[in-house]
């Protein structure tokens, strides 16, 4: 039997865009070598999505493992500039180089990296193995940008098939009822919500309930829980664009939330 997963608290934070909570939960002792590697690269992650690249920059030296280097490699992209570029030029040699590029990190952050530069063929040829959780909930991302739900849902099988309570699984199955729509809108959203009053509140999940709302032509309520959104982060993109289209919605100004 395999002992409990004392990574859970700060694996689910992350994945619930609980980014400073997941970050105060990395206080665990005696890893195995793998176990610590995974727990410093979802540490360095959530200091990138709060936009602390340059933290992540500095403490990730050359000696650290490939998992640890592919993050920073997403610090120094989303650095912007030269940095971005220099990012680019060492992702592609770092795929080239046969002794690493086969790391799951690896291919989630160039997947991620090539997603942002809307190269989306690219990042599936990188991702499309699948092989963990965190690979098939990118993927059924990519497949959404690219409007093919179908091969969505087909890897959302795929996660269910693995483990259809994680919480990668449960957004996953949200993300593509939300594309559907119909009255799979309404599913989504029943998820959101599960996911709020399991675990927490976040900016992410409150987004994600509202942009359900919205889809449903519930406006008011769309908003009100925008707007309970924005008081946790005021500078939270997904929510200034949600409240934007909402304000259109309802004949409200929306030149505070566009400047």
């Amino acid at each position: 039997m395999s002992g409990p997963d004392v990574l859970f608290p700060l694996r689910n934070n992350f994945y619930l865009g609980a980014f400073q909570a997941a970050i105060n939960e990395s206080n665990v002792r005696n890893l195995s070598d793998a176990d610590a590697v995974e727990k410093d690269s979802f540490v360095y992650r959530s200091y990138i999505a709060l936009g602390q690249y340059q933290l992540v920059i500095d403490e990730i030296n050359d000696a650290a493992p490939v998992a640890l280097q592919a993050v920073k490699l997403l610090a120094l992209y989303l650095s912007g500039g030269a940095q971005k570029e220099k990012a680019l030029s060492s992702l592609s040699e770092w795929l080239s180089d046969t002794t690493v590029s086969s790391n799951p990190t690896l291919l989630l952050i160039a997947g991620m990296i090539y997603t942002h530069e809307q190269n989306y063929n690219e990042a599936l040829k990188h991702t499309h193995v699948g092989g963990t959780l965190d690979l098939s909930a990118l993927n059924v991302q990519i497949y959404l940008k690219m409007h093919r739900a179908d091969y969505a849902e087909k890897q959302l099988k795929i996660m269910q098939q693995i483990d259809e309570d994680h919480t990668l699984t449960q957004l996953a199955n949200a993300w593509v009822n939300l594309s559907l729509g119909g009255v799979k809108v309404q599913e989504a959203y029943y998820i959101f919500q599960e996911l709020c009053e399991k675990y927490t509140r976040t900016v992410m999940l409150m987004n994600g309930s509202a942009v359900c709302q919205m889809h449903m032509d519930q406006f008011e309520e769309a908003e009100s829980l925008l707007l309970e959104a924005l008081n946790k982060d005021s500078k939270d993109a997904n929510t200034l664009a949600n409240l934007i289209v909402c304000s259109l919605h309802l004949s409200k100004p929306t030149a505070r939330y566009l400047s």
